[in-house]
C-alpha cells in the first residue's frame, strides 16, 4: 500500500510513523507514506496556499489551484484509489471503513486547515470524506494519523498476529470482551476461572457473551447496528 499526505505542516505528521507498529510496516516494506507540503505547490513567492472567502466572513480558506497541482502531478504517476478530504462534516470513520481502506493499494490524504477547502476541490477530486469525530480540529493531520493507524494494522503481514486485528472492538459491530493475564490472583482479585480452563470452545462462548454483555451495557447504539445487521 502507498499512502501519500498532502499537508501544510509535514514536520507534524512525521512522528508517529517514526515508531511502533507503523514503523515496521515501512520497514518491512509493507507500507510506503509519502508526505507532500503544499506551499510546494504555490504559484507565488510567498507560498501562499490560503486566502479570503468570496462573500466575506471569518477563517481563511485553502485555495484550489495548489491542491489541483499537487493531486494532478501524483495522479500522473499512478492511479489511486481512493483521493480523502480529511474534514469534521465528513462520514464519521468507523472499523468498517478502516477495512475496506486497508484493501486499496494507493491512496491520497488530503489534510484540511484553516476554514476549510473551495468547494471545488472537493467536488471534483475528492472521492471520499472522514471524519474522526463531531469536534474541530486545528488541522486534519492528526486525523490522518489516526486513519493512517487503524487502517496500516490491518494490512497482513504488520501484526505478529493477524487474529489480534480480527479480534478487537468494532470487528463484529460488538466491543471485546474482557482481557486478563498473568498473575491469576493478585490482591484477591480472580482471573475467571473458566479462563483457565484450557477448553477452548467453552472460552470462545464465554468471551462472546462477555462481547455481547459489555456492548449491550455500554454501546446500545453498536448493539442495535449489530442486530439489525445480523
Amino acid at each position: 500500500m502507498r499512502i501519500d499526505i498532502i499537508t501544510v505542516l509535514p514536520e507534524l505528521m512525521r512522528s508517529p510513523f517514526e515508531a511502533s507498529i507503523l514503523k515496521r510496516a515501512i520497514d518491512k516494506g509493507l507500507v510506503e507514506i509519502h508526505f507532500h507540503n503544499l506551499r510546494d505547490y504555490s504559484t507565488n513567492n510567498y507560498k501562499q496556499i490560503d486566502d479570503y472567502q468570496f462573500g466575506g466572513g471569518a477563517g481563511m480558506v485553502m485555495m484550489i489551484e495548489p491542491i489541483d497541482k499537487c493531486i494532478s502531478a501524483l495522479k500522473q504517476e499512478r492511479q489511486y484509489d481512493e483521493i480523502i478530504y480529511m474534514t469534521p462534516d465528513g462520514h464519521r470513520f468507523e472499523q468498517k471503513t478502516a477495512n475496506e481502506l486497508s484493501l486499496k493499494q494507493n491512496i491520497i490524504i488530503l489534510c484540511g486547515h484553516y476554514k476549510g477547502v473551495d468547494q471545488r476541490v472537493r467536488d471534483h477530486f475528492i472521492t471520499r470524506e472522514i471524519s474522526v469525530g463531531d469536534f474541530v480540529l486545528s488541522g486534519g493531520e492528526l486525523a490522518a494519523s489516526v486513519v493512517c493507524d487503524a487502517v496500516i494494522r490491518l494490512i497482513p503481514g504488520v501484526l505478529s498476529n493477524e487474529t489480534s486485528a480480527r479480534t478487537d472492538s468494532f470487528q463484529d459491530d460488538l466491543l471485546a470482551p474482557p482481557i486478563y493475564t498473568r498473575p491469576a490472583e493478585y490482591k484477591g482479585w480472580e482471573v475467571p476461572e473458566i479462563l483457565l480452563s484450557g477448553d477452548s470452545n467453552k472460552i470462545e462462548q464465554w468471551r462472546e457473551d462477555q462481547a455481547i454483555e459489555r456492548t449491550k451495557s455500554r454501546r446500545p447504539d453498536l448493539w442495535a447496528k449489530h442486530n439489525k445487521e445480523n
